[in-house]
């Protein structure tokens, strides 16, 4: 396998053998850094380690190609110092358990001297549906709890609620209770059994029906978004979950709710930010492991991965 010029760049993420290649986003940014002349190391979370001061993983050089079946050659298993590295991906799906929260903690040992990418102190301190309390005025009713007495509080008020973990992903573990709904205290009793966390629950917009738009942003500002529309009789959008990705544009409330959180994802290094707007609501944040960005080239010919890797190319001067 020939090094190529350019950074040098490891993937910390999910099997890369197993990626679906024409939506898994990590994939598009590493064929994006290929095409740049940058050489690519890929590794698992479990395989990272700190060793008499230097933070290790043990993984392969690969190279990447758009061949269903066939898009990833691995060359030999080595381990390496990440801090050798220009950059390092912090790309691993949740769950945003212990095990995550210590990649955040190695990672930040490193950074900046190698740029982590997102910044894991802020990835760490700002988990998707925490970062939005900064905001309450652009996001609907929201409440944090674990206590059932003040989740039932809540329901009370807004009748219509969605009650989700507080670190779950891909719309696992999202449930919908409408007026009529008598499971509340069977799901609270579910959750805490399995759970010491606590649960987080919104008032049910119903412009959910119309989709749930996921918006791109690159250093702070917009890119792009597309629409995630359920399916019939679904409440959950997530593509994960079934949800139909649609072409969409950016509306003046999408970039209102930009322009105010913009300046606080770059100032905290969040390059790569995924949020989910429902009718004119900012419901998530998404910093960890965001997607999307493979869909939004095919509907608008928007070539995110380019534009992360130019912010990328300035802040390590090339």
């Amino acid at each position: 396998m020939v090094l190529k010029t350019g950074l040098k760049v490891a993937l910390q993420m999910d099997p890369i053998g197993s990626v679906n290649i024409n939506g898994d986003s990590t994939f598009r940014i590493g064929l994006e850094a290929q095409a740049r002349g940058h050489a690519l190391f890929f590794y698992t979370p479990d395989k990272l380690a700190f060793v008499e001061g230097r933070v290790m993983a043990r993984g392969f050089p690969i190279e990447l190609r758009r061949e269903e079946g066939n898009h990833v050659t691995y060359g030999p298993e080595t381990e390496v110092d990440l801090g050798e590295f220009d950059v390092v991906w912090l790309r691993q799906d949740p769950p945003f358990d212990m095990g995550y929260i210590t990649t955040t903690h190695l990672l930040e040992m490193i950074h900046p001297k190698t740029l982590v990418v997102n910044d894991p102190f802020w990835v760490r301190n700002s988990p998707e549906k925490l970062l939005v309390l900064n905001f309450p005025d652009l996001t609907p009713p929201t409440a944090i709890a674990r206590d059932l007495a003040t989740i039932r509080a809540f329901k009370a008020r807004h009748g219509d609620i969605i009650l989700k973990p507080l670190y779950g992903n891909g719309g696992a573990g999202v449930f919908r209770l409408d007026p009529n709904d008598r499971n509340l205290a069977s799901l609270h009793e579910l959750f805490t059994g399995m759970s010491r966390e606590p649960m987080i629950v919104q008032k049910f917009l119903p412009d959910v029906s119309k989709g749930d738009k996921r918006v791109i942003l690159v250093d702070g500002e917009p890119v792009g978004a597309i629409n995630r529309v359920p399916q019939a009789g679904e409440t959950r959008s997530n593509m994960h979950a079934g949800g139909r990705p649609e072409k969409v544009g950016l509306t003046p409330r999408d970039l209102e709710i930009c322009a105010r959180i913009g300046p606080v994802l770059k100032e905290k290094g969040q390059v790569f930010v995924g949020i989910d707007v429902i009718g004119d609501w900012l419901t998530e944040i998404n910093v960890t492991s965001p997607t999307g960005i493979q869909e939004l080239e095919r509907f608008d010919g928007t070539n995110t991965a380019e534009k992360i890797w130019q912010v990328i190319e300035a802040k390590r001067g090339r």
